[in-house]
């Protein structure tokens, strides 16, 4: 049975529902929560992004191979992937803020640990539980701003959160290759743990719960049993979370790639992955602006639409390029600008058409969908990147069948959407 699904067209934006906030506490702006709220996102990127240009220092530091040092991210995306399935149902029942809490304390440690690594299967173990906690800001994040806001408000603070989100995945490598330059690769651990307990300590004191104990769900086997079938057995949701998943796995296989086809293919340097970088983010930044002026004036699916655009052509002529040419600079990077640009625009009004699925546990879809972008993360970085990083244009090719495969997952929950439509029409068999 499929759920019925959300309207394409968002309504007026709602205003906002107010949370429960402690006495203690006072209310957190629009802009301050979606500050907070990519604040909590950062940690999944920060923890990946900072450490891949000390990729070569850690092999040298813990007398590890490559592949041992790769294994790393490998078992972090593993990590990030298990539990991710689980923070949306724990905060559906044990509340948003407490998770959050727990979460952060968790990675602080897991930061700490790998600082003080001395073998690389230590550095293995604690980055798994970073891995255990780093999602849980991604996952509740989500749950909060459907908590407090619907439709086209919703899609304009998760744009916002995005926009603001964005600025980790460039500053991360450029900043993680100067502390390696400056300092050693065990400073950058060290950096982490810092920026978390600062985190940890702001959300303790400004933070609210949103998610009040009337609307809680319980936490025992037979509800989550029932509730992840339900999402589970759905098929427009593993669609709608494919979209998700498979434009970011073309984004992430270049990224996966970096330490290995930037000195190789185009001779750079650990402070020099900006290269790489500066282009995503920029997309990803301006890409989500855009998406916020779009939010309410068009359709989620002419938005998704022309995101896909972008995306199509964007990985096209990184293929045809490539076909010809060698590798070089700017051209090798410039169309991740707009394939990322394409992306903001796709990704808000998927993950809230996915969201809307099933608005009573909203933490739980929440869960699943980011279990399956995390999947298809692990998936790259682990299978995929090994096999095609020798080569640029094996990266464009393989990024452009992950798109083209999203695409065509979105056509086909369209024909679903039409095809409920007209059964839930009066007279129709």
């Amino acid at each position: 049975m499929f759920p019925t699904p959300p309207a394409d067209v968002p309504p007026d934006p709602v205003t906002p529902i107010p949370p429960p906030v402690p006495s203690h506490m006072a209310p957190l702006s629009r802009g301050a929560l979606a500050v907070l709220l990519a604040g909590m996102s950062m940690l999944g990127p920060l923890s990946i992004d900072t450490y891949l240009p000390a990729f070569g220092a850690i092999q040298d530091s813990l007398q590890a191979s490559p592949l041992e040092v790769q294994q790393s991210l490998t078992f972090y995306m593993l990590a990030f992937a298990g539990m991710v399935l689980w923070h949306g149902a724990l905060s559906d029942a044990f509340g948003r803020r407490n998770l959050i809490l727990v979460s952060l304390a968790l990675f602080a440690i897991g930061s700490l640990g790998c600082a003080s690594a001395h073998t690389v299967h230590y550095l293995w173990f604690f980055r798994m539980l970073q891995g255990v906690s780093a999602g849980a800001g991604v996952v509740i994040s989500r749950a909060i701003i459907r908590d407090l806001y619907a439709d086209a408000a919703a899609a304009r603070l998760l744009s916002l959160v995005t926009m603001i989100f964005s600025i980790a995945p460039a500053l991360a490598p450029i900043l993680g290759g100067w502390i390696v330059i400056w300092f050693d690769w065990r400073s950058i651990f060290l950096f982490l743990a810092f920026y978390t307990v600062v985190l940890l300590a702001f959300c303790y004191w400004r933070l609210p719960e949103t998610l009040p104990l009337a609307r809680r769900q319980p936490f025992n086997p037979r509800f989550l049993a029932k509730s992840y079938g339900e999402i589970l057995r759905s098929p427009l949701f593993h669609i709608k979370a494919g979209i998700v998943a498979l434009n970011f796995g073309g984004l992430f296989l270049f990224i996966t790639a970096a330490p290995e086809m930037l000195p190789r293919q185009l001779g750079l340097g650990p402070s020099e992955f900006a290269w790489l970088f500066i282009p995503c983010v920029s997309g990803i930044f301006l890409g989500a602006a855009a998406a916020n002026r779009l939010a309410g004036k068009v359709t989620f699916a002419r938005q998704i639409g022309i995101g896909f655009a972008f995306l199509l052509c964007a990985a096209s002529v990184n293929v045809a390029f490539h076909l010809f040419l060698p590798p070089a600079l700017p051209w090798s990077v410039l169309p991740l600008f707009f394939y990322t640009f394409g992306m903001s625009l796709v990704g808000p009004g998927a993950t809230l058409l996915a969201l809307d699925l099933f608005p009573h546990i909203r933490g739980t879809v929440a869960s699943c969908q980011a279990f399956a972008t995390t999947l298809m993360g692990a998936i790259v970085a682990g299978v995929i990147t090994p096999i095609l990083s020798g080569s640029v244009l094996w990266l464009a090719s393989g990024q452009l069948a992950m798109t083209a495969l999203a695409l065509v997952l979105w056509l086909i929950s369209r024909r679903f959407r039409h095809r409920l439509v007209r059964l839930a029409e009066p007279g129709t068999v």
